[in-house]
């Protein structure tokens, strides 16, 4: 089965790295680590959806996008991983992935599809990955695991013209669940430069990690 993703949701993408939508209603959360991320309330589900901008420095963006489409290499350096792999359920491939809470939250589980596309654009080149979650798909849930039904990311990176990667993340999920609105607060403020710093890391790692395969 084809994934479900247009043209123009990969233009949409990666055009944000030029020009940032942020009218509307979109707020400038927090800033850290040279980069900014904006926050937009969404009123049916009480929960805001978030836009990142800026620099991951020494990580060129071509090793970014394979560390980041590498399921496998994430177990080993991403510590909120507690299942993370791709299969077919029911004739259509799809990631599940279920990531570990503080106690005394459920944990809560994913099932999604994505798709990376290397885009050449003027001379620049531009990689592009889009996910989203497919609650139709046939995946039992688990008993004391939270499915979550609502989820969308896109990344879009390029050089930034010396050692590093430009980058636009656009995130939302609904946990689901009755998690303290500080604690989802919380998480997207820490949560967010937590990741990208783990994911220097695994970028730097990543070379020794595939020798050793």
């Amino acid at each position: 089965m084809a994934l479900q993703f247009t043209d123009e949701e990969f233009q949409a993408a990666w055009k944000e790295l030029d020009e940032p939508q942020l009218d509307g209603g979109w707020e400038l959360f927090t800033e850290t680590m040279g980069v900014k991320i904006y926050r937009l309330y969404d009123k049916d589900t009480g929960l805001y959806e978030y836009k990142v901008f800026g620099i991951l420095e020494t990580c060129p963006a071509d090793l970014c996008a394979d560390v980041y489409m590498d399921l496998t290499y994430r177990k080993h350096w991403d510590s909120y991983v507690k299942e993370l792999y791709e299969q077919d359920f029911g004739g259509q491939k799809a990631i599940y992935w279920e990531v570990k809470y503080p106690f005394p939250l459920s944990n809560r589980d994913y099932v999604y599809i994505r798709e990376r596309r290397d885009l050449e654009v003027d001379a620049r080149r531009i990689f592009v990955v889009l996910a989203r979650s497919a609650p139709q798909t046939p995946c039992p849930e688990t008993s004391g695991v939270i499915r979550v039904n609502d989820y969308k990311q896109s990344l879009a990176i390029e050089s930034d013209g010396a050692s590093g990667t430009k980058m636009f993340m656009h995130y939302f999920d609904n946990p689901g669940g009755s998690i303290p609105t500080w604690l989802i607060n919380w998480a997207a403020k820490s949560g967010v430069p937590g990741f990208l710093k783990d994911m220097k890391k695994a970028c730097n790692s990543y070379k020794s990690y595939c020798q050793k395969k």
